[in-house]
């Protein structure tokens, strides 16, 4: 009998409940390290540019907030403790990216989408619906997941201004982090997703960045 058998239904949903929580509501997410960006000295920028890096950050934030979504459904659903752990430890570490993103819109007078509660139910969905499917999906999902937004915060990387080191280095150890995890899940037995549904991803993908970017 495994530990998650003996937390009743009820229980799981008043964790999940907390989760969402802890992930949506601003000032609630601590990071277990430093931000990178915590020692580089802050350079002026015009309110356009302050604009613009925020809007990118705020995209970046939303992206981790659907990735805890992801990995909490995932979690809920898998079949096998090792791959439920394994799901549960790449949520913490993606603590520390949605704590740094969120410091750093703070720092550009920012604030997080609006839109986070949305992107949050509907990331835990699919979560779920992935571990459901099998744990060699629900592992090949986190790997096609990633591997797009390592895609996405490079294309941020160039699309920030130029003097915009905070947010630069923010990313940077960011894309390590996420290629990590997705290589893992590759490894511990993910399946290539069929290419409708690559595309499925990257379209919501698309929605996102665009509604998040000024809401």
């Amino acid at each position: 009998m495994t530990e998650k058998s003996h937390i009743s239904f009820l229980d799981q949903c008043l964790i999940q409940f907390d989760q969402a929580l802890r992930t949506c509501v601003p000032g609630t997410s601590q990071a277990r390290r430093l931000s990178p960006a915590g020692d580089i000295e802050d350079t002026e920028l015009s309110e356009s540019e302050r604009i613009h890096a925020a809007g990118l950050m705020r995209i970046n934030h939303t992206g981790e907030v659907c990735a805890q979504a992801l990995y909490q459904g995932q979690a809920t659903t898998a079949k096998l403790n090792d791959v439920r752990q394994s799901m549960e430890q790449a949520a913490a570490e993606e603590i520390d990216h949605l704590a740094w993103c969120e410091e750093r819109l703070q720092q550009l007078d920012s604030q997080p989408s609006l839109l986070n509660p949305i992107w949050y139910a509907l990331s835990f969905g699919m979560g779920a619906a992935a571990g459901i499917a099998g744990d060699k999906w629900s592992l090949g999902f986190v790997a096609e997941t990633e591997e797009q937004v390592c895609d996405h915060l490079k294309e941020h990387l160039d699309k920030l201004p130029e003097q915009d080191t905070k947010s630069k280095a923010i990313l940077e150890q960011m894309i390590i982090d996420e290629k990590q995890h997705g290589d893992t899940a590759r490894e511990a037995g993910g399946a290539n997703l069929p290419a409708p549904l690559k595309q499925a991803m990257t379209t919501m993908s698309d929605i996102m960045k665009k509604t998040t970017y000024r809401i």
